[in-house]
């Protein structure tokens, strides 16, 4: 009798057990297990999904980047301060989005929208997702259209085309932002909306930026995206995908938009601190495995699209870091793969005086001449072979060697044509004037004046053809190739400038 009576009780249990539902529940609420270093880890929120808003009962917003069996990671895109232990966390079922629109021109925003200017409150359009598929094939046309730097050396040798992902790479204080910067500034003349997107750079460094844009009337077309190193790491995160979103608005307006993430090194850095802090098994040199595929996904959104979608094109200029000058190194490499080319700009060049340090062997465009004016390839089509036997030819000079007198005039150009392709930073050249000064250059007229007088000739040859000739510049701009009556005019005008500059000379002297 007592073992039916104890009994009884195990086998109503074992019953209730039988009956009990073990599928998992759907919660849109959970409770904050730990906090620190701007990541939470929160039980329960059941019905979470990566790259999900949640809002915390503080106000302060997340994002889900990990789902782990008893544990959801989110990282907080304000201070971890106002999070606590047991607070409770809602999700949203939304993915994050960022607002976009023409109000956001010529501001200073973070990554989320928010003005970090004192130009007032901004009025969203619509708003983008920060994630989204790339462009299919289908919906892509070829890179041809040329995207002008003013940079005289990327123009000539690396040309850069709307719609092309062109990395540049090159040690610490190489020059690598004052080309990008040069680039927006170059963009006023060609109505492209630029976007320029700063992970994790110093306050003064965002605030020498923006006033030099603002000082050379670029700021107008320019939205400046800032993230600095001692805020949420959740914001340096998603910077360079909001800033593609911004630009995908735009792009699918119809519009050219140029995109410059400076730098990708610094956010891939970011991503394995946050991959770190989630207790993500990390990969070589401790990043996460998928860094590759975030960047890969991210430059693949850069797209020429075709006429069907309106024509807009999205260009992406990725900035990278090297140490030491090792191009070889684990981050860069990868990128190196992903985009279309890459200018490489070597510290010894830039110690040496020749800015943009940038190194003619080792930097590519993929798309070649089909995004250079027919003007451009007629002066710069020998120009790389030219400079390649030029600093050839300069090694055996080292040794005191006796060359020929052929081999002595090819030296003497090659000095010439390097000294031209010396550029300050934001002193920008439009297209039809560099077209120009490549021409001077080939075609000898330079070549009876000494090497520092160079530069000087052409800047005043260019003054007195605005002066006397303004409408050989206007045919040029419009036709951007040298025809006979070009050619004829240059001649032309060149023979009397000579005569002048040789009268400035004298009377200076």
């Amino acid at each position: 009798m007592r073992e039916e009576i104890l009994r009884f009780p195990i086998e109503r249990i074992e019953e209730k057990l039988k009956e009990y539902d073990f599928s998992p529940r759907i919660s849109n609420i959970g409770y904050v297990k730990s906090v620190g270093d701007g990541v939470v880890q929160a039980t329960l929120l059941n019905s979470a999904f990566v790259g999900e808003m949640v809002v915390f009962e503080s106000g302060v917003e997340g994002l889900v980047l990990s789902l782990k069996e008893d544990t959801v990671g989110i990282v907080l895109f304000g201070k971890d301060e106002y999070v606590k232990e047991g607070d409770i966390v809602y999700s949203t079922g939304k993915i994050l989005q960022v607002p976009v629109g023409r109000g956001y021109l010529g501001r200073v925003i973070d990554p989320l929208g928010d003005p970090l200017d004192d130009g007032g409150p901004i009025f969203p359009e619509r708003y983008m997702p920060v994630d989204r598929e790339a462009p299919s094939i289908f919906d892509r046309e070829p890179v041809k259209e040329p995207l002008y730097t003013g940079i005289r050396t990327i123009d000539a040798l690396i040309p850069i085309g709307h719609g092309q992902r062109e990395l540049i790479l090159g040690d610490r204080q190489t020059g690598k932002t004052t080309i990008a910067i040069d680039t927006i500034i170059n963009q006023k003349n060609y109505g492209t909306i630029c976007i320029y997107v700063a992970i994790a750079q110093k306050r003064t460094n965002i605030a020498r930026l923006v006033q030099t844009l603002r000082e050379y009337d670029a700021l107008s077309h320019t939205i400046v995206i800032a993230t600095f190193p001692d805020e949420a790491p959740a914001l340096r995160y998603i910077a360079p995908m909001a800033g593609c979103a911004m630009g995908e608005y735009f792009m699918h307006q119809g519009e050219k938009v140029l995109v410059v993430y400076d730098d990708l090194t610094k956010h891939a850095n970011t991503y394995r601190e946050i991959a770190l802090l989630l207790r993500r098994t990390p990969g070589r040199e401790a990043y996460p495995g998928d860094i590759f595929y975030l960047h890969a996904h991210l430059l693949e959104r850069a797209a020429k699209l075709n006429k069907r979608l309106g024509g807009g094109a999205l260009t992406a200029l990725p900035i990278a870091e090297t140490l030491a000058g090792e191009i070889a190194t684990y981050i860069p490499t990868n990128l190196i793969s992903i985009t279309d080319g890459q200018i490489y700009l070597d510290t010894s060049l830039f110690n040496s005086g020749i800015r943009p340090a940038i190194n003619v062997g080792l930097s590519v465009s993929r798309v070649g001449g089909s995004a250079q004016p027919r003007g451009m390839r007629q002066v710069a089509g020998r120009l790389r072979l030219d400079l390649a036997q030029y600093r050839e030819y300069a090694m055996f000079l080292e040794f005191g060697t006796e060359l020929d007198m052929a081999t002595q005039k090819k030296i003497e150009r090659g000095k010439r044509i390097e000294e031209i392709l010396k550029q300050g930073a934001h002193e920008v050249q439009p297209i039809e004037e560099q077209i120009i000064t490549f021409y001077l250059a080939n075609g000898g007229f330079l070549d009876s004046y000494p090497v520092e007088k160079v530069k000087d000739v052409v800047v005043k040859y260019i003054a007195y053809l605005k002066l006397k000739a303004s409408s050989l510049l206007v045919l040029l701009r419009q036709q951007l190739e040298l025809s006979d009556q070009i050619i004829y005019q240059l001649h032309t005008t060149f023979q009397e400038f000579q005569k002048e500059y040789a009268n400035l000379t004298t009377t200076q002297a």
